[in-house]
């Protein structure tokens, strides 16, 4: 054998054994997110939504153009918001909230935060104090700030993002959830977003096991002996008996 052969044998022996134990997380991660509860993950079932009445709307509506000024309208959203009727503003430059009936514009606090994520909650916990977030942050990774988050102090450490612009529930977080977002870091080996599939260390990856299976064959066929096939002609040498 060369001394090329022996180095790359080597080399394949540790890129092999560094792989192994990559299939070996891949394979524990995704069990581990296999068996968790999908229901517990997001957060457990959530409350069933009401629709609220909109007397007033007409009557508010050239209320709610006349603040809204030279901006043009991308888009209406009618909803209930702790069981009041308003409309989401949809503009190219911003996002706004009014009442439906008054035509008050509306903005959502810490209190009205806490109040909406506790009308989201599954038992109606009663939760803690709401702290604004300016960035991102790996619970709310998808969404744009700013965003309350709101503690409970329940059975499952949950934690609540209220968006504060339309008041929206955009993420239920809790220790299951936690867990999951752990094993799918280790799946998709992206360890500071958790977000693609795409990034250098899974392409690396991926080049080293496609690395690894051309190497293997060449090594499997550069280091076979005569004797290695020797039942194959053993069972031919029978067959044209």
């Amino acid at each position: 054998m060369t001394i090329k052969s022996i180095w790359l044998r080597k080399i394949h022996k540790w890129v092999g054994l560094a792989i192994g134990l990559q299939f070996v997380i891949w394979a524990i991660s995704g069990a581990a997110m296999a068996l968790l509860d999908m229901e517990a993950v997001a957060g457990g079932p959530r409350p069933q939504a009401t629709q609220a009445a909109v007397a007033g709307e007409a009557t508010a509506w050239p209320a709610i153009v006349r603040q809204l000024g030279s901006a043009k309208i991308e888009g209406l959203r009618l909803k209930t918001l702790l069981d009041r009727p308003v409309v989401e503003v949809r503009t190219a430059r911003f996002v706004r909230m009014f009442d439906a009936q008054t035509g008050v514009r509306l903005t959502i606090d810490g209190a009205a935060a806490r109040a909406i994520a506790q009308s989201s909650h599954p038992n109606g916990a009663r939760p803690g104090a709401a702290k604004l977030l300016t960035e991102r942050s790996l619970p709310v990774r998808d969404h744009e700030p700013p965003i309350w988050q709101v503690d409970f102090a329940d059975d499952n450490a949950s934690t609540y993002y209220v968006s504060a612009t339309t008041g929206a529930v955009l993420e239920r977080r809790n220790d299951t959830w936690r867990w999951w977002d752990f094993f799918w870091m280790l799946h998709n080996m992206d360890y500071v977003d958790r977000m693609s599939f795409n990034h250098p260390l899974i392409i690396t990856a991926g080049v080293a096991m496609a690395w690894l299976a051309v190497t293997g064959f060449w090594l499997l066929f550069r280091t076979m002996w005569r004797h290695d096939f020797a039942w194959v002609r053993a069972r031919e040498g029978s067959m044209s008996r």
